[in-house]
């Protein structure tokens, strides 16, 4: 681990919002071996802690995520085996970070200043949700030094069209925010002095929710987009039965149909 300030600060800049800055800036926050492991650290900390409802990813300096630290991965090409043994276990590490942004039981938001390429990109693609600052980019470049981006492929193709995934990632080429979210990668473009503001303001609107409520369809929404469809609508049904006798449904369904706010239960469970 590289002795100094911590590779991921963590903030709480509102009532139940979580937000993880990536600190290594004069890097361009590379996905080095540290970075990745401070990053799953925090990660699991939010996952355990009931106060955290929704979590920000966010970056410090210029870019909010270069990809993998190619100075690292270079270093070790002087190993008895190439580097191979390294490098495995690098993309593995990657994967599992990934992973754990997908399976995080609460929303995670993406909030992109500067560029975010090749598994900077992967992590944006690998988020609940994105905001984007109007001057950010989003590449997967790694053509253009013969390596292909083969595990962010994995994410952006879960998030754009196969022809637009395939198009950036056979020519390298950056898109711009705006057309970052024609694509479907990021869900809004905000001024550059606005993006913590705005993003903030996402945050909190879903923090508000009903928690277990959330935690039930977020990890539903990713075990149906896997299913075929008459097994996804089997699934669905199943889950939102489950969902119905839980003490939010309860409590949410009585709360419209008596005209008041819904009170939901303090344990953050909902279980029936």
């Amino acid at each position: 681990m590289t002795s100094g300030p911590a590779a991921v600060l963590v903030e709480a800049p509102a009532a139940g919002v979580a937000l993880l800055r990536m600190n290594r800036g004069a890097r361009r926050n590379a996905l080095s071996a540290e970075m990745m492991s401070a990053l799953q650290e925090e990660l699991a900390a939010t996952a355990a802690d009931p106060a955290v409802r929704v979590v920000i990813l966010a970056a410090d300096g210029p870019a909010f995520c270069a990809g993998h630290d190619l100075k690292e991965m270079t270093a070790h090409r002087a190993a008895a085996d190439g580097g191979r043994g390294f490098y495995a276990e690098l993309f593995r590490q990657c994967s599992d970070l990934m992973l754990a942004i997908v399976r995080h039981p609460r929303p995670v938001i993406a909030m992109v200043q500067g560029i975010a390429t090749a598994a900077g990109c992967q992590i944006v693609a690998s988020c609940d949700l994105a905001v984007a600052a109007e001057g950010a980019s989003f590449a997967t470049p790694g053509v253009n030094i013969g390596l292909f981006c083969s595990t962010p492929m994995v994410a952006l193709s879960r998030n754009v069209s196969r022809k637009h995934a395939m198009e950036m990632l056979l020519t390298g080429d950056a898109v711009g925010a705006v057309r970052a979210r024609e694509l479907g990668l990021v869900n809004r473009v905000v001024a550059a002095d606005r993006l913590l503001p705005e993003t903030l303001a996402l945050a909190a609107q879903i923090a508000g929710k009903p928690w277990a409520t959330l935690k039930l369809g977020k990890a539903a929404f990713y075990a149906q987009a896997e299913m075929k469809l008459d097994d996804a609508y089997a699934y669905a049904a199943e889950v939102m039965t489950q969902n119905m006798m839980a003490r939010e449904a309860v409590e949410g369904i009585c709360a419209f149909v008596e005209k008041r706010e819904p009170k939901w239960p303090s344990d953050g469970e909902g279980k029936p």
